[in-house]
């Protein structure tokens, strides 16, 4: 067999001979060439003589499949799964060949298949879903939702009088036929959003307890996995799409930020789903706090740091339904996001010890035994286990989408995030980049659902309680109703872009005047030029940092603006940075536990 220096040797004759001219290539910043192909994680690596890593390699537009192959081949690689959508292909390569196979012209860019892991009592009736199955009849019935997990296993609350409602299940770990789920993530997740409360007596039933599910396994049995199997589901739910009507994924599993959202394969994958009308609902990740304890920001995961993926905090409903008591959870990730710094996350959910379906045979079970819970029925089990963590609020909001969908088909997946975040309800003094939009309130986003699906047969479901804004990019927006027909919710806008693919202003539907929507406040385009308020927040003047969030867009660019997140000696948060100009810009406030006090910030 070929020793590794000759195989570089041969890999790099064969960049000097093959492929598309020198003059096709992308221009890098510094270092050898191919160094700005490979993400973070890599860019380590790439120095080792010894070893050998598990990555994914995103072809050139224009290069084929076999051309890759061959490449690979010379590396010393061997190739694995095809991930087609993408374009990329699962390698394992000498970490000595990753600079030299960067470097070729048929890559367009290296990136670690990187682990991933797993990231209802009184859940539905903090969130209004119990309103809308009892007032509205809308229970998800004929919406196919996907949950890339773990598995799932059999369970009561997962049978009706028409059987299981498991449409499809998929396995990507061990490519078995009949369902399981030996980690018991997967099966918990699935129940918070289609259960149906049959061992409870109704009482723990999910969100959405009419859909069907298409279940597509990539944890193993310690509840870990490879971001490749990920994209391998998202390409499975695309081209299974129409056939079993999959309007909404469910991603309760994360990995860290290593890359731009625009090139990490995984964010580019769950691209494709929602270009061609799929909600992807992501959890936010569970790194709201430092080892100490102390709160932090920057911690969102992937692929909940990509704009288009409705991202999810967690909230607590403090064992109460009244929404009034209800927290953002210390642990639930903070943003805005690494590298990209998006403002995230989108809406929080209740995701502190959610009372779900368990599963005997998962892993889960017996680490987590202190947390089982009996059903009304005898059963064999404890069929019941409560967890807390954002994977538990990403599926609220997963069946919330479902219900929404049932109410009305035609949304698209710009439209749903919109009608989230400006239904969702404010509490506290929660900054946006801890709660998002607010907290989630399925049964107005519902009711707005079903009021676009036919605007002429009703009123507009207002709400004193709604927060009626949305964050589009890193912009907050106010002063304006949602209309159906706004150019933002088509499915080739990106969220956050400030114009449409052909050029025109994107526009988000009617701008009210004095916060009257009513007949007469006239039907003036809400648009870019109403977009006054920005997510980061003022630059403060004297003591006085409270809202409203209007002021400098705080932000870094490529001209070298400064962005620090961390905590003062006092343990303070502080999120800061500086203008073009050289001003401080000063973002948030002081918190206890408790209360949140004003306080500048500037950087010291």
């Amino acid at each position: 067999m070929p020793s590794t220096s000759t195989r570089l040797l041969a890999l790099i004759l064969f960049i000097a001979t093959a492929g598309p001219s020198a003059s096709t290539t992308r221009p890098e910043k510094t270092g050898p060439p191919g160094l700005q192909k490979l993400d973070a994680a890599l860019k380590g690596r790439a120095s080792r003589l010894t070893g050998r890593s598990r990555v994914i390699v995103q072809m050139a537009r224009g290069a084929s499949a076999n051309s890759l192959s061959t490449l690979i081949r010379v590396a010393g690689g061997s190739s694995g799964r095809e991930l087609r959508h993408i374009g990329a292909r699962v390698v394992e390569l000498p970490n000595a060949a990753l600079l030299a196979l960067a470097g070729h012209p048929l890559v367009a860019q290296i990136s670690q298949d990187r682990a991933i892991a797993g990231a209802m009592e009184r859940t539905g009736a903090t969130v209004g879903a119990t309103v809308v199955h009892r007032d509205l009849g809308y229970d998800g019935t004929g919406v196919g939702v996907a949950v890339i997990d773990s598995g799932i296993s059999a369970h009561d609350d997962l049978v009706d009088g028409s059987g299981s409602r498991v449409d499809r299940f998929v396995d990507f770990v061990n490519g078995r036929e009949a369902a399981y789920d030996d980690y018991g993530h997967g099966t918990h997740v699935a129940g918070i959003i289609a259960g149906n409360g049959y061992d409870s007596g109704g009482a723990r039933s999910g969100i959405a307890p009419g859909v069907g599910l298409t279940v597509l396994k990539v944890l193993d049995g310690a509840g870990g996995g490879h971001i490749s199997d990920v994209i391998a589901a998202l390409d499975y739910v695309l081209d299974n799409k129409d056939a079993l009507n999959i309007r909404v994924v469910n991603l309760s599993v994360a990995t860290g930020v290593y890359e731009s959202y625009r090139t990490d394969p995984l964010t580019v994958a769950t691209q494709h789903l929602v270009e061609a009308g799929i909600v992807v609902v992501a959890a936010a990740g569970n790194n709201g706090r430092d080892p100490s304890g102390q709160v932090r920001h920057g911690g969102i995961t992937a692929p909940g740091n990509a704009p288009w993926v409705l991202t999810v905090g967690a909230s607590s409903h403090m064992g109460t339904i009244d929404r009034n008591d209800d927290t953002v959870a210390g642990f639930s990730s903070r943003g805005p996001s690494a590298i990209d710094y998006v403002a995230k996350p989108d809406v929080v959910a209740p995701g502190v010890g959610i009372e779900s379906l368990s599963d005997p045979d998962g892993t889960l079970y017996t680490t987590r035994a202190q947390y089982l819970l009996d059903g009304t029925v005898a059963t064999s089990y404890k069929p019941y286990l409560s967890m807390s963590g954002t994977s538990m609020a990403a599926p609220v909001v997963a069946g919330t989408v479902a219900l929404m969908m049932q109410a009305n088909p035609s949304l698209t997946p710009n439209e749903v995030k919109a009608i989230i975040q400006y239904t969702a309800q404010i509490r506290g003094w929660y900054d946006p980049l801890t709660r998002g939009g607010g907290f989630l309130n399925a049964e107005g986003a519902v009711r707005l659902a079903q009021y676009l699906n036919s605007p002429w047969s009703q009123s507009y479901p207002d709400s004193t309680m709604w927060a009626k804004r949305i964050t589009w990019g890193n912009q907050m927006l106010l002063g304006g109703r949602l209309t159906a027909d706004a150019n933002a919710w088509a499915t080739d806008v990106t969220w956050g872009a400030l114009e449409t693919p052909d050029g025109q202003a994107v526009e988000w539907g009617r701008l009210c005047s004095n916060w009257r929507c009513d007949s007469t406040s006239g039907h003036w385009r809400w648009g870019q030029a109403y977009a006054v308020n920005v997510v980061w927040g003022p630059a403060c003047d004297g003591a006085d940092c409270d809202g409203p969030w209007t002021g400098n867009v705080w932000d870094t660019s490529d001209e070298g603006d400064t962005v620090v997140w961390g905590t003062t000696d006092e343990g303070d948060t502080v999120v800061w940075g500086t203008t073009d100009e050289g001003d401080t810009v000063v973002w948030g406030t002081s918190c206890s536990d408790v209360d949140c006090e004003p306080v500048i910030w500037n950087g010291k």
